[in-house]
């Protein structure tokens, strides 16, 4: 599992892989218009590949034949999204602050 982070030191909630595309979901912190904390989630997506010497490197370009995965990755991490969200009205989701870093790879 990787344990990627920003330059703010944030760490994703989940990670979301099929092959070489990974959808990463991210819990972010902010205010709103009135100064109140709020709390949104952003989805980045990625192709990993190996360059000429060997070294991983990752794009946010991706090509003709990876659009299916790309489509796979976004509807799991919508999924996701939807059914957390749900959860935490309810009172059963994750809530913020959690430190969850969850990774999924879908085999195809």
């Amino acid at each position: 599992m990787e344990n990627t982070t920003t330059s703010k030191g944030n760490k994703p909630e989940k990670k979301i892989r099929a092959g070489a595309i990974a959808a990463t979901i991210w819990q972010n912190h902010g205010q709103n218009k009135d100064k109140e904390p709020v709390t949104y989630r952003t989805i980045s997506l990625e192709r990993s590949y190996k360059d000429k010497s060997g070294e991983w490197k990752s794009t946010n370009s991706f090509r003709i034949n990876d659009l299916p995965k790309v489509a796979l990755v976004a509807n799991k991490a919508f999924e996701y999204l939807v059914i957390s969200d749900a959860s935490a009205k309810s009172g059963e989701g994750i809530m913020p602050g959690d430190a969850v870093i969850e990774e999924e790879e879908i085999i195809m």
